[in-house]
Order: structure tokens, then sequence, then C-alpha cells
């Protein structure tokens, strides 16, 4: 049986209940991977015929995660960045994405004076998914047409993060619209 949306909303629930910290996370990077495999879904979230940008999928508004779909018309390249109180997983379905991962060297945790060290790099392929855990630091690059399925476990619209830069040192707050 091909494994749907639906399932994977379901599991990750369940996984989510069972394990409140980093392994719920990782059981949900193993669902998302799972998903991925499914050509069909694949297709219909984030084909060739899929709408260019991001799209909700799925929010659950009891546990508070959040399934987003990206389709990216354009190369993008983002600063260091975390997701402040949240944890996403991100899984690869077209093309890829270049993540790199830092820690802070300053002790800090806000915005302010800030310094970075990366401390690895990889790039998603199609069909695997990597975990960034509350606080954790990364950044993503990917290629024009790159299209992948994030799972955050709050809607970001209403989480103050946290960007870097590098060159001045500093750890700027990202606060969107909604998140006031």
């Amino acid at each position: 049986m091909t494994y749907t949306l639906d399932a994977f909303v379901k599991d990750a629930q369940a996984a989510l209940k069972a394990h409140t910290g980093p392994a719920g996370r990782e059981q949900v990077r193993v669902l998302l991977e799972k998903l991925l495999a499914n050509k069909v879904f694949v297709d219909q979230a984030v084909g060739p015929t899929a709408p260019m940008g991001t799209r909700k999928l799925y929010e659950d508004k009891d546990l508070g995660f959040v399934v987003l779909a990206h389709c990216n018309a354009k190369p993008h390249k983002s600063p260091p960045h975390d997701h402040g109180p949240s944890w996403a997983v991100y899984g690869q379905a077209v093309k890829h994405t270049d993540m790199s991962e830092f820690k802070r060297l300053d002790g800090g945790a806000d915005a302010g004076e800030a310094k970075l060290e990366q401390v690895k790099s990889y790039r998603l392929e199609p069909g695997h998914a990597g975990v960034y855990d509350v606080g954790a630091i990364h950044a993503i690059d990917y290629p024009e047409g790159s299209r992948f399925v994030r799972v955050t476990g709050r809607d970001l619209d209403y989480v103050r993060r946290l960007k870097f830069d590098m060159a001045a040192g500093k750890a700027i707050t990202i606060e969107s619209a909604t998140a006031g």
C-alpha cells in the first residue's frame, strides 16, 4: 500500500505524542523519507504542475506542527538562521539543497553580537530528510527548481527567530508580520 500524506500525519502525531523530544523529531524525519518515496505524493505536492512558492499542506491544531510544500522557481542561499523555539525537518523531493550547520561560539542565545562556526555541510538529495532541532543554526542553498517538503514544529509565522550576519558578527531578530 502506498504511504500517503494522511498516513504520514497520523504517524507523525503518534511519534510526537510518544516522544516529545529529539527522538520524536527523528521519527518524523524517517516518516518524511517514507512519504517522499511515494511518487504520486511528490508529483501532486511539489511536482512540475504544483504551484510555485510555499503552500501549507497540513497544520495540526493540537500538536502545532505544519507540513509545507516548497516549490522554488529561483535559486536561493539563506544566511545562517534558527527556527527559534521550533524544530524543522527538511525533506528533499526534486533537485537538491546544500545544508550547512553552525554552532554559536559566543555563548549567546539572543540578538546582538554573535560568532558562529560552521561545523557540518552536506547535500540533501531527493528522498532524504534532515532534522534541525530547537535552536539549531543552519543555512540552505538550493538551485532553480529545487523542491522540498518541510515540517516545522510550529507555524513559523508566529515565532521569533534569529538570522546571522557572519561578516558583521551579529544575530538579528527575524520577526514576521504576524509574530509581533
